[in-house]
C-alpha cells in the first residue's frame, strides 16, 4: 500500500496540471473545497464557466470573485442560462431557462486570461434540477452508462485532431507541396505553435500522445496553409470529449495570439488534403483491453466493428455536419468512401492500426545493452473510425459511436457481417473497382446523411439515450443546407468550393 502511494505521488509530481500538483490528487477526485483552497492560495480572481452550445463551440460565463461566500455559491449552485439561445433547434423560448453546474474534475487554470482565472466545464440541468436530456454532454454520459450496464465494459476513446494554420506566406524553408508529413522545423513553420498548444492542453488536463505536421501544405494567393495534428491518449469516453473541446478552444486562442487563423474545416480547397477527426476506440473489462485476445483481434472487437459499419451512414449526421464534409469524403484522399474495414489500411472506413504483437525484440535490437521489457503492449490496440471531421458535434459523435458499439455487440450474425466487409486491398485502385462496387457507400451530402439518420434513428433512441427532439433537430438542420446535389453541381469548381470553405471555416 505504501509503495502504491509513493508511485501515485511520483505520477502526480510529474503531472503538468498545476491543480493536480498543488492538490496532490487526480482530477477525478477534485472537490469544491479543493478548488476553494487552490483559488485562495494562488490568488485566483475569476471563475469562468464553459459549456458546449449547439454549434459545437464552448460558451463562456465570467465571474469576478468578491468573497469566499460568493465563490462557494458559484461552485455550489451554478448559474442560469438561456437554453433557447444555446440550443435554437431544440429548445423553445417559452421554457428555456437552464442551469449550468460545474464539474469539478474539469477545472484548469486559464492559460490566456490576464486576470488569474480558473475555468470549469459545466453540465446542463432543467428547471427541476434533473440532467437536461437534450444536452450533448449528458447524452454521451447516458450512452456510456447504458453500455456499462448492459455489457460490463467501459469505453475508452481518443481523437486525432487535424487542423490547418493559415497565415501570410513565408518564402523561407517551404516544405514540398502536399508532402509535409512529419516534417521538422524550419520546414514545418508552425511547430512552435503546435508544441505550445500541446503543453497548454496538458496543463489544462488533456492527455496527449504526440503531435506532428501533416501532409497538407500549400501557398495560394500569397496565403500559406500548413496542416498539423495532435493525437491524444485513450481515456474514458466522457473525458475524451471534454479534452477535445478544450483542445480546439486552446488552438484557436493560440492562433489568435500568433496573428494566424486555425481551422478544423474538413476541406480547404480542391486537390489538397482535407482535415479529419479520426476516433480511436477500445473496450475494457476490469481495466484490461478486450479488443485483443491471444495477440489477435478479438471477436468482441469484430462485433464492435460491425456496429460501426452497420450504422456508418447515420453516424455521419454527428461527425460530418456541413456541406464541405462531403467534399473530403472522396476517393484517393485518404478519406473513406466505402463501408468496409481492414488492417493497417488507410483506404477503409474502420482501420485496425498496427499493433505491438510482433515477437521480434525491436528494443534490444535497436539498443543492444537493453533487455526487452516484459510488458503487454497489446493493451494499446485500438479500432479507428476514419470518416468524422472537425465539424463534428464531439459529444454527440462519441455518444453515437458508443451506441454503435452496443449495436454491434447485440447484432445477430455480427461476425459474419464483419467478415463480408473485410478488405486487404486499396479500395480506391481501379483494378479493385469490382470489389468496391459490392460495398455500401457513405452519404455524399448532408441531405443524404439526414435520410440515413431518419432510417436508423431507432439505434440511437434505443434505451432512451438520444431524445427524439435531438434526432428531429439534427435531421432538420442537415436538410436545411439543401445540398442534395451540390457536390455534383459544382464538382471541381474551385471558386465555388472556396465560397463554401469560407462559410464554414470555423465549424465545430
Amino acid at each position: 500500500m505504501e509503495m502504491n502511494h509513493i508511485n501515485m505521488k511520483e505520477t502526480l509530481d510529474l503531472n503538468p496540471n498545476p491543480l493536480v500538483r498543488f492538490l496532490e490528487k487526480p482530477t477525478q477526485d477534485f472537490t469544491r473545497n479543493d478548488l476553494i483552497r487552490f483559488i485562495e492560495a494562488k490568488g485566483i480572481e475569476m471563475i469562468n464557466f464553459r459549456y458546449a452550445g449547439a454549434d459545437g463551440r464552448l460558451k463562456t460565463l465570467n465571474f469576478i470573485i468578491n468573497s469566499k461566500q460568493h465563490l462557494d455559491n458559484i461552485l455550489s449552485a451554478g448559474e442560469r442560462v438561456d437554453g433557447s439561445s444555446l440550443f435554437p433547434h431544440y429548445v423553445e423560448a417559452g421554457s428555456s431557462d437552464l442551469y449550468v453546474v460545474p464539474r469539478y474534475r474539469t477545472a484548469f487554470v486559464n492559460p490566456f486570461s490576464e486576470i488569474p482565472a480558473v475555468d470549469i466545464l459545466c453540465s446542463y440541468y432543467d428547471k427541476d434540477g434533473r440532467p437536461y436530456t437534450i444536452s450533448p454532454e449528458y447524452i454521451l454520459r447516458k450512452s456510456h452508462e447504458v453500455l456499462k450496464e448492459r455489457t460490463g465494459y467501459t469505453f475508452e476513446v481518443m481523437g486525432e485532431l487535424e487542423y490547418y494554420i493559415i497565415h501570410e506566406g513565408n518564402s523561407l524553408f517551404r516544405a514540398d507541396e502536399q508532402k509535409g508529413y512529419h516534417e521538422s522545423s524550419p520546414f514545418c513553420n508552425w511547430e512552435k505553435l503546435r508544441t505550445e498548444a500541446m503543453l497548454t492542453i496538458t496543463r489544462c488536463g488533456g492527455n496527449i500522445k504526440y503531435g506532428h505536421s501533416e501532409v497538407g501544405n500549400f501557398i495560394e494567393g500569397g496565403i500559406a496553409f500548413e496542416q498539423n495534428e495532435i493525437e491524444f491518449i485513450p481515456t474514458n469516453v466522457e473525458n475524451a470529449g471534454d479534452q477535445l473541446m478544450i483542445a480546439k478552444w486552446i488552438l484557436r486562442n493560440l492562433a489568435y495570439k500568433y496573428g494566424a487563423t486555425v481551422t478544423f474545416a474538413p476541406k480547404i480547397t480542391t486537390g489538397k488534403a482535407g482535415s479529419g477527426l479520426h476516433i480511436h476506440t477500445r473496450l475494457l473489462q476490469d481495466r484490461k483491453n478486450i479488443m485483443v485476445k491471444n495477440g489477435h483481434l478479438s471477436d468482441i472487437a469484430k462485433k464492435v466493428i460491425s456496429g460501426y459499419l452497420d450504422l456508418a451512414q447515420s453516424l455521419t449526421a454527428f461527425g460530418n455536419t456541413i456541406p464541405t464534409s462531403y467534399f473530403r469524403l472522396v476517393p484517393n484522399q485518404e478519406a473513406p468512401t466505402n463501408i468496409c474495414w481492414g488492417d493497417q489500411n488507410r483506404s477503409v472506413l474502420v482501420r485496425v492500426p498496427l499493433a505491438w504483437n510482433s515477437k521480434s525484440n525491436m528494443l534490444s535490437d535497436a539498443n543492444p545493452n537493453e533487455k526487452e521489457p516484459e510488458k503487454d503492449f497489446n493493451q494499446r490496440q485500438t479500432i479507428e473510425f476514419r470518416c468524422p471531421d472537425g465539424s463534428a458535434d464531439i459529444y454527440l459523435l462519441l455518444a453515437g459511436l458508443t451506441m454503435a458499439a452496443i449495436h454491434g455487440l447485440e447484432m445477430k450474425d455480427a461476425l459474419t457481417f464483419a467478415d463480408k466487409r473485410y478488405v486487404d486491398i486499396n479500395i480506391f485502385e481501379k483494378k479493385h473497382k469490382g470489389r468496391a462496387s459490392q460495398l455500401d457507400r457513405l452519404p455524399d451530402s448532408c441531405w443524404h446523411s439526414a435520410d440515413c439518420l431518419e432510417k436508423q434513428r431507432s439505434a440511437y433512441e434505443k434505451y432512451n439515450v438520444f431524445p427524439h427532439q435531438i434526432i428531429d433537430g439534427i435531421i432538420k438542420k442537415l436538410r436545411s443546407y439543401n445540398d442534395e446535389n451540390l457536390r455534383a453541381a459544382i464538382k471541381e469548381n474551385e471558386k465555388e468550393i472556396l465560397k463554401l470553405v469560407h462559410t464554414y471555416l470555423h465549424c465545430g
